[in-house]
């Protein structure tokens, strides 16, 4: 049943020029499929530069969002259509907008957003590419949200003055600094590798806080045999892919994004056949949306 569906699906890619993009915490059998698996700023870069007709986005509502945004000449299908971010709903275009006349700063908005939310900012960004937009921007004091955690990572490496949205991932916000310090002491050797979006109670006591392609890279050139992951377990599949030898150990019992976890290859297949789900954005918000994720592929280099 299972290789039935995924010749279906490899089919149907190349009879409708279909690219399949996944993100780093999609299931094993969606990414292993995918044409491209990567972070959110990886799959967004690789979303505009395709040549395929069809942009089939494995992750949730707002990736394929911002898909459309870069791309609005491709059919952007999402295979999930109630896939969606806690985090992203955090925030919207009006309560974004008072916020930023409130504090008269430059608002750099996380990916993990809203189209709408997007289109009232300056600038977007990726857990992989904040600092260095921030960094960039002219300006003393800086608004980075929805997620209040990332913006605290910021403020700890910069000099500006950054005003936090206070939105956060359910699933990094809810791992505690104890969770990691038990598993810490079970593995006394094995270095940490924390996602910016966790505390930072946790990002304290972490060795190294990267982006999920960030800890793909490091466990890629890593000669240890142990590491500590404190971001979504769904990353245990490219990172065994980048260095298999390695213990992967996850802190605390969740971990687990349950939206990300909505997609399964028969959904995929139906998404291809039918052509469901579509994701487009209104074309006014769209063109203000693409300036702030333009400047996020520019700065964020």
């Amino acid at each position: 049943m299972k290789n039935n569906i995924i010749a279906e699906i490899e089919s149907l890619r190349k009879e409708k020029n279909a690219i399949i993009l996944a993100h780093n915490y999609q299931p094993a059998d969606i990414q292993n499929i995918a044409d491209y698996a990567g972070d959110s700023f990886e799959l967004a870069r690789y979303a505009k530069n395709t040549d395929a007709e069809i942009i089939v986005f494995c992750g949730v509502y707002f990736m394929a969002e911002s898909a459309y945004i870069l791309s609005p000449e491709k059919t952007v299908l999402l295979p999930e259509i109630h896939a969606g971010c806690g985090l992203a709903d955090m925030v919207d275009e009006s309560s974004l907008q008072e916020f930023k006349k409130k504090h008269s700063a430059p608002v750099v908005t996380y990916i993990n957003s809203p189209a709408a939310a997007k289109a009232v900012s300056d600038f977007a960004c990726t857990s992989a590419n904040c600092l260095r937009i921030v960094e960039k921007i002219d300006s003393d004091t800086v608004i980075v949200g929805p997620d209040k955690n990332l913006a605290g990572f910021i403020q700890k490496n910069t000099r500006k003055t950054i005003i936090a949205w206070p939105g956060y991932c359910y699933v990094h916000n809810d791992l505690s600094k104890k969770d990691v310090q038990a598993v810490k002491q079970s593995y006394p050797h094995a270095p940490v590798l924390a996602h910016p979006e966790c505390t930072g109670e946790v990002l304290e006591i972490s060795d190294h806080v990267f982006s999920t392609s960030g800890m793909i890279e490091f466990a890629r050139n890593y000669s240890g045999t142990e590491l500590i992951i404190c971001t979504e377990k769904g990353i245990l599949t490219p990172l065994k892919k980048a260095n298999e030898r390695i213990n992967y150990i996850f802190p605390g019992q969740g971990l687990i994004c349950s939206s990300m976890k909505l997609i399964t290859l028969k959904k995929l297949r139906d998404s291809l056949k039918y052509d469901r789900y579509r994701v487009t954005v209104p074309e006014d918000i769209r063109k203000k949306a693409l300036i702030s994720l333009e400047r996020m592929l520019e700065y964020g280099k």
